[in-house]
């Protein structure tokens, strides 16, 4: 091309995407374009505009979606025992896709996705407002996006105690007896927004716990701080307490969702997912772990159209 413009296959390579994406791109309006004698055109003086202020959403998502195409799943938000477990059935049953999932935490897991920087969240936000999971937090968090909510399972949340629970820790005004040591999670978990919610409505201070502030980003660490006698108490659920023989008090059962954009549901990775969520192998795997309930597991709970 003359200096100054580049042909759909130049702005591929020179923005590192494929040259598709780079069709998808202009069809959205993302990437300043122009045609001449039907063509596309990109005069590179615009395009480097255009990557200095907001090209970076827009390249993310392309390159997010290269990914998916390829088999690549990308995750982020919250964590539990069996999402591992569901890894393994997928690498087993589905061994051209790849689920790569980080702990985050419910909230920056919403984050991430509205940003394009994973193709699904996991999440468990609680709202006090409505008594609800997840969806309260849609307009908020989601606003760049058309979200789907997908039941994955619900769960039972509670205390994670020494076996036998020798404090005798039944609910959450003991976090405050002396000598007692929490262990915490990070702040944006949904195990923390339940914990925050109940100490306010106890009208509990946040300093009168010992261990507050000390934060963890998974139930597995929550639990083995508490198995290696680092901490006396913690939020975390079931399974973790029976996985590592250790005594669990219930304090309630929580949603525990999958949220997408609309143009990924459909997608064969998350198909997969969701079919071995419901099949009789997986159950069967995970029905010795107890403390969850798969009644609703693969339900929409919420779709804009």
């Amino acid at each position: 091309m003359s200096e100054g413009l580049m042909n759909t296959k130049e702005v591929a390579h020179y923005l590192g995407i494929h040259e598709k994406q780079v069709y998808a791109l202009v069809k959205d309006g993302k990437v300043p374009a122009t045609r001449v004698t039907g063509k596309w055109v990109f005069p590179k003086k615009l395009v480097d505009e255009w990557i200095e202020t907001d090209a970076q959403q827009g390249i993310g998502q392309a390159r997010q979606k290269e990914k998916r195409i390829a088999g690549a799943m990308l995750a982020a938000g919250s964590n539990d025992p069996i999402l591992d477990i569901l890894q393994t059935h997928i690498r087993k049953l589905h061994p051209e896709f790849y689920l790569f999932s980080a702990n985050t935490g419910s909230t920056e897991g919403l984050s991430a996705l509205d940003k394009g920087y994973t193709d699904i969240a996991w999440s468990h936000l609680f709202d006090p407002e409505t008594g609800t999971y997840n969806i309260p937090f849609l307009p908020s968090h989601l606003s760049h996006i058309e979200p789907v909510v997908v039941n994955l399972f619900h769960r039972e949340l509670g205390f994670v105690v020494a076996p036998e629970n020798p404090l005798n820790i039944k609910i959450f005004v003991d976090l405050c007896d002396k000598g007692i040591r929490f262990i915490n999670r990070q702040t944006g978990a949904g195990t923390r927004v339940l914990l925050d919610y109940h100490l306010q409505r106890a009208a509990i201070p946040t300093s009168a716990i010992v261990g507050y502030e000390r934060e963890v980003f998974t139930h597995f660490e929550v639990g083995l701080a508490i198995l290696a006698k680092e901490a006396d108490v913690g939020l975390a659920t079931g399974a973790i307490a029976k996985l590592l023989g250790l005594s669990f008090v219930p304090i309630t059962m929580e949603c525990f969702d999958i949220i997408m954009d609309k143009s990924v549901f459909f997608e064969k990775s998350i198909q997969a997912l969701i079919e071995i969520l419901l099949s009789p192998e997986f159950r069967a795997r995970v029905a010795h772990l107890g403390n969850y309930d798969f009644s609703k597991s693969g339900k929409i709970l919420y779709s804009m159209n």
